[in-house]
């Protein structure tokens, strides 16, 4: 069972600003998955749990950049054509297998290894073939064309920093440094429930007064997005016993425990005193919107994270707070998500002493990107998040929002991996 720091999530107090949250999470959250070996072939998508170094140079010689004939610089005509012999043909895989000599060229194609002493080469368009010699125009600059061992790694340098979640060019790297598999740390264990005696299955009957269970399904999509093993564990009834026993079996068996509602304080809200039973709930006082309550904690040790019941409020908190926290536990360093500015296409009222964030889909007119605004702002609006691209995302000391001006826009897909 993996095991917290005891005050990871006591943060209590007044009100707090995001970013200040996001900081002690950062300071107090420590990866709880274990390493193990991935084959290269199957590290897509992992993060990295050692840093990879470079134990030769790439490239590890100085090769050609086109098809063409390699020459010394100093054989060549400045201000007229150089007719010189060919001496010999480079391959990539194949070099020449002796010494160039002063006065010949050299045949050579692109990516093999150019012959020592060899500093210069002539793309073949350029140059003309008469019997046994090529015939080089003048002008061409010392150097040209020619790709120099280490320019793109040198022997010791660190490719891929540990806590790296690996993409495909991450995978290429790895591999021009001779590396075959990477130490990585194991996929996060999450186990997800729904709560609520109203919420059914979309596989069942909704009798009248009950709804279908859409957070579960989008929950499990964004922790799989992320690399989560998911273990789905249905939907626990508005039962403080049934509750606490169901939580306590899943913390055995893994990483991190996700629900969805009844973490506010109304009578049939009874998450908060389930986690208790067998750890501890501490409210994360953000002023947000959509978004609270959310609630951290830890049930057995094992971190636990309630989202909220609505389902656009229980998306959006997961994105904002709860990636980067999974993340952190999973190994990454990097948990931070790029907003990009763009004109609002919308008017909007803010309150400040908030952070806000707006569901918008992008557009393009003649002056750039625009945001515009879904048309209805609600918390249970999913097709909003369908409709949208992303958030725009008003800090705390913003007020109310003209169309025309700059906002901080956050895609979906920042959010989402």
């Amino acid at each position: 069972m993996a095991q917290l720091k005891d005050d990871c999530f006591a943060f209590g107090g007044a009100l707090m600003p995001v970013d200040e949250a996001m900081a002690i999470l950062a300071d107090r959250v420590a990866p709880v998955a274990k390493h193990e070996s991935a084959p290269l072939a199957e590290a897509l998508g992992r993060i990295l749990a050692e840093d990879v170094s470079a134990p030769r140079d790439v490239p590890p010689h100085d090769n050609s950049a086109v098809d063409g004939y390699a020459v010394f610089f100093d054989d060549l005509n400045p201000d007229s054509e150089t007719h010189l012999p060919i001496g010999g043909r480079v391959a990539a895989g194949h070099p020449l297998g002796r010494d160039a000599k002063p006065g010949e060229a050299v045949r050579i194609f692109t990516g093999a290894p150019m012959p020592a002493g060899m500093d210069t080469v002539f793309m073949e368009e350029d140059c003309s073939v008469e019997g046994d010699s090529v015939i080089l125009p003048a002008g061409l600059k010392q150097g040209a064309n020619r790709r120099f061992r280490g320019e793109d790694v040198q022997t010791g340098d660190v490719v891929v920093a540990k806590g790296a979640r690996l993409r495909p060019q991450e995978l290429g790297l790895a591999a021009s440094v001779g590396r075959g598999a990477l130490s990585v740390f194991r996929p996060l264990r999450a186990a997800v429930f729904s709560t609520g005696d109203e919420v059914r299955d979309p596989t069942d009957d909704a009798p009248d007064g009950c709804i279908f269970d859409a957070n579960r399904y989008t929950v499990m999509g964004m922790l799989k997005d992320l690399g989560c093993r998911v273990t789905d564990l249905g939907i626990l009834s508005d039962d403080e016993d049934t509750m606490a026993a169901a939580l306590q079996a899943a913390a055995a068996e893994h990483d991190v425990l996700l629900t969805s509602g009844g973490v506010s304080a109304g009578e049939e809200d009874h998450v908060k005193a389930a986690v208790e039973r067998n750890g501890r709930i501490d409210f994360w006082r953000l002023s947000i919107k959509p978004g609270r309550p959310i609630a951290l904690g830890q049930v057995a040790g094992t971190a636990f994270v309630g989202l909220p019941g609505n389902p656009v409020a229980a998306m959006v908190t997961f994105m904002v707070l709860a990636r980067p926290l999974l993340l952190r536990l999973g190994g990454a360093t990097n948990l931070d998500a790029r907003r990009f500015p763009v004109r609002s296409g919308f008017d909007y009222k803010k309150k400040t002493g908030r952070r806000e964030w707006v569901r918008a889909r992008l557009e393009h007119d003649n002056s750039g990107l625009v945001a515009q605004k879904y048309p209805a702002g609600g918390s249970g609006i999913l097709t909003s998040m369908v409709f949208a691209d992303g958030l725009v995302e008003l800090p705390e000391e913003r007020g109310n929002v003209k169309a025309g001006e700059t906002v901080e826009f956050l895609p979906f897909n920042e959010v989402t991996r």
